[in-house]
């Protein structure tokens, strides 16, 4: 008989507004003591062994990923200038290969290999376009590291020299190279250790832009380094005290400027630097006020220069307005008021029009509307209407995709739904025309038409509606006939989990499964006050309302609570740590990746990693009472009692840096203290994303869902 580890006992006392908590296992948070490396390389010993029944469906669901997935493949090429940016995959690599072609000036339809046609560019092979140059092969740099991340890439203006930055530990530390791309291949000296992710060149090419962290490892300061010099006389620009607020670094579209954005959960903040003067001093958009947030992007209309800023001061759903660029703090002009039922996201300006993204009923869209030329006359009413893109089916999601190139006449934009593959079209803005260039290929007997995709209501407790998709093979899953099933959850940070598609999941689909979406307070489906009906003081709604949808799937005969698995990562992992606690009996089992499920011993700890920042989400347990008591009411670790838990599988990675290893490793051993036998999973060479590398990735998807289809009492087979 199988013997889980077991966890020795050390006690270190935590006192916080007079209550005293005992923390049994809180030694496990030293990484460093070989005692802890010991024991987390036993549990992962134990977990093989439990699962080692699974190990030939492990190999069968990796090998259906593998035969659905073009290994060697293109994506469609992305114009810059005078180029054409893509990206290569190549059957038994881990990792794309970055790659560019010229372009010619006035030629906007993507290149396709020689024996491709018409406008679906999905048979990509070892063959090269037409003046095809490698840039960054990841394969090459990932050689002899068990973990490789890029976190910056970026070519000058000119085309001449490659910014990249990568990661070989998971921590997110990233160290900064560049790199001749004009023929030389040069390895330039300047080598920059410990930054953070997104750094960029300005439009001179003479200088760069990059953030570096704070013993929290929060984005805290820009520097601009000169091309050519020592690291040690980078010259900091921008340094951001406030321990709420992440930096990051940028430009607009049009390269007029750069931006500087300071962001906390709550709150943001914009400086503008103009380009023409790198060396100069940036200048504040609208000064940081408590609860507003805003994005800015730059626009000439009419023929001069605006901004273009989405905000909520005043507008719980956000609203558009523009100022002048050369005196933002001045009068607003106002162009998409506040509407209580469209949550609005974001919007990108190009020379020619706008996209504007926004949110109604519960899924995303896009609206393109033309930008007013120069030189119209006084009396003119210009074509500024907004033209949302319309789409045929019921559940979707639409984004602006990769658009870099300021004076593009397209928009480049992503679809996607639960049962069409990813799919990239180009809509000419001129015209309203619509060109399909790439439809993810699925390899195989893929066939859409198999599967259903619907929306239901659960009703929660205190009577408010939430809705819950589906997808499932129609031909094996008959509604109102339980069918095992996996119900993941989010429910954090106003993150939607809109419809997409995905090829592992047709593992799971082929086998009779149904895979439902419980779209949570906490979220931002349903628009901003979603969100904030989910946060805070109120986050109890979020577990709540994932109760009431899995009683829902169960009264309505949709699934059955010893065939309903339920599955959340990150602060989903908290959400399914939760309701383990205050709902086990409607479940069979519990998939926790990366789990949040020691939230008040982290959040007291204003040294730990994004700590002062999760105030804004969480609220403050050192100064507030009554929030360390909430948070401590709903916080699985602190809550485990002696229950019937279901199997429980709990995922992490050792170097993760938003959530510690150690809180699912005192999890599972405070759970095994009331009877549970759960399962903890630690890749020892990863961080919050987990592995690295697409075949590890797949392989690590292979495990998690073969032990969800023996939760699910599925058929392993799919007979």
């Amino acid at each position: 008989m199988l013997t889980p580890p077991k966890t020795e006992k050390r006690p270190t006392e935590r006192v916080h507004h007079g209550d005293v908590v005992i923390d049994d296992y809180e030694w496990l948070r030293e990484k460093d003591d070989p005692a802890v490396i010991a024991h987390l390389h036993e549990e992962n010993a134990y977990t093989r062994a439990k699962t080692e029944h699974l190990t030939i469906l492990q190999e069968q669901l990796f090998e259906e990923i593998k035969a659905r997935t073009k290994e060697t493949d293109l994506s469609v090429p992305t114009r810059e200038g005078d180029w054409w940016y893509f990206t290569r995959t190549v059957e038994g690599k881990q990792y794309g290969i970055h790659c560019r072609v010229p372009a010619d000036p006035d030629d906007w339809e993507p290149p396709v290999l020689p024996e491709t046609t018409g406008d679906e560019l999905t048979d990509a092979s070892h063959e090269t376009l037409p003046g095809e140059q490698v840039l960054l092969d990841d394969n090459a740099e990932a050689e002899g590291h068990d973990f490789y991340s890029l976190g910056s890439f970026d070519v000058t203006a000119d085309g001449s020299t490659l910014l990249y930055a990568t990661d070989v530990e998971g921590d997110e530390r990233y160290t900064l190279r560049l790199r001749s791309i004009d023929g030389s291949g040069r390895e330039y000296d300047d080598v920059i250790v410990g930054t953070a992710a997104g750094a960029v060149f300005d439009p001179s090419g003479r200088y760069l832009f990059y953030a570096t962290v704070d013993e929290a490892w929060r984005p805290d300061t820009i520097w601009r380094h000169e091309v050519g010099t020592a690291a040690s006389d980078d010259v900091s620009v921008f340094h951001e005290p406030d321990e709420r607020f992440w930096l990051g670094v940028g430009l607009t579209r049009s390269r007029r400027f750069l931006l500087v954005e300071a962001g906390s959960n709550v709150t943001s903040e914009t400086w503008l630097l103009d380009t023409a003067e790198p060396t100069g001093e940036f200048r504040v958009v609208w000064p940081r006020k408590d609860g507003v947030e805003y994005d800015v992007d730059h626009v000439i209309a009419g023929g001069k220069d605006r901004l273009l800023i989405v905000h909520n001061d005043g507008a719980v759903n956000f609203e558009l307005v523009s100022v002048a660029a050369s005196d933002p703090q001045g009068p607003r002009r106002m162009l998409l008021p506040h509407n209580p039922d469209v949550r609005l996201e974001g919007v990108d300006a190009f020379r020619d029009f706008v996209a504007v993204e926004y949110r109604r009923e519960g899924l995303p869209r896009v609206a393109i509307a033309k930008v007013p030329p120069a030189g119209i006359p006084a009396d003119a009413t210009p074509d500024d209407t907004l033209h949302e893109l319309a789409f045929d089916e019921a559940l979707f999601s639409v984004g602006v995709g990769s658009n870099p190139d300021w004076q593009q006449p397209t928009l480049r934009i992503g679809y996607t739904s639960f049962v069409t593959p990813s799919t990239v079209y180009d809509v000419v803005v001129a015209t309203g025309e619509r060109r399909l260039r790439k439809r993810q290929p699925v390899l195989g007997d893929y066939d859409a038409t198999r599967y259903a995709q619907r929306r239901e209501w659960a009703v929660a407790d205190d009577g408010t509606r939430v809705p819950v998709s589906l997808v499932y093979r129609h031909d094996l899953v008959n509604l109102g006939e339980p069918a095992p099933t996996v119900l993941y959850g989010y429910g954090s940070y106003e993150h939607s989990i809109d419809p997409g598609f995905g090829i592992p999941r047709l593992s799971l689909l082929d086998r009779g499964m149904i895979f439902a979406v419980a779209h949570v307070r906490g979220g931002g489906e349903m628009g901003r006050l979603w969100y904030e009906h989910g946060k805070k003081l109120e986050k109890r709604n979020t577990f709540t309302d994932f109760i009431a949808v899995a009683r829902h799937l169960i009264d309505n005969d949709i699934t059955s609570p010893d065939r309903l698995v339920a599955q959340g990562g990150s602060a989903g992992g908290l959400l399914v740590g939760a309701v383990a606690n205050l709902a086990p009996r409607y479940f069979s089992g519990f998939l926790a990746e990366v789990p949040f499920v020691d939230p008040l011993t982290s959040i007291l700890d204003p040294s730990l990693p994004l700590t002062v920042i999760e105030w804004d989400e969480w609220g403050n347990p050192l100064d507030d009472e009554e929030v360390y008591s909430y948070i401590k009411s709903y916080s699985p670790l602190e809550n485990v009692h002696v229950n019937h838990y279901p199997r429980i599988l709990a995922v992490t990675s050792l170097n993760d840096t938003r959530v510690l290893y150690v809180e699912p490793a005192k999890w599972v051993a405070r759970l095994r203290e009331v009877g549970a036998d759960p399962l903890l999973k630690i890749e020892m060479a990863a961080g919050h994303g987990g592995v690295s590398g697409r075949y590890s990735a797949w392989r690590e998807r292979a495990f998690a869902y073969a032990w969800v289809i023996d939760a699910a009492g599925a058929h392993p087979s799919g007979e």
